[in-house]
């Protein structure tokens, strides 16, 4: 049974669910940072999932990759699978812009979170939602 991670469960906002994916907010209003996480049990590694999966994963990276360079007008897309931290397989998806405040180095570890105010996250999370529609479906949260 797929359960989310307790440390993606703190430090994010749920946005909705892709066919493959749970897609989360990071609570870091210094970027429009974004997490794919596969909606699969006791994955850590892109590897433990079939070769369906994976280009579901691809597929759901690119299209919000696309659509978040577009709406966010970003400089660079940083999209990365680290899991260091937290084992649970998970894609970052970062806009990026010469103007924030960690260019041109990674994101992590650069500055402490930034949290959005519940307007702020709503904003994001409803324009997103609004250029998404006519590319990948998105569903509510199921818990």
């Amino acid at each position: 049974m797929f359960v989310l991670d307790q440390r993606l469960v703190q430090d994010t906002l749920p946005v909705g669910d892709f066919p493959l994916c749970r897609l989360l907010l990071s609570n870091d209003a210094r970027y429009p940072w974004f997490i794919l996480v596969p909606r699969k049990a006791d994955i850590s590694e892109l590897f433990q999932l079939c070769e369906a999966e994976q280009l579901q994963l691809w597929k759901e990276t690119t299209v919000l990759s696309s659509t978040l360079q577009q709406l966010f007008k970003a400089d660079k897309m940083n999209v990365a699978a680290l899991g260091n931290v937290v084992s649970q397989l998970h894609m970052h998806v970062i806009v990026r812009h010469r103007s924030d405040i960690a260019w041109p180095a990674p994101v992590w570890g650069k500055h402490p979170a930034l949290p959005y105010s519940a307007d702020q996250a709503l904003d994001v999370i409803d324009r997103l939602k609004a250029a998404l529609a006519d590319n990948l479906s998105l569903v509510e949260v199921q818990s």
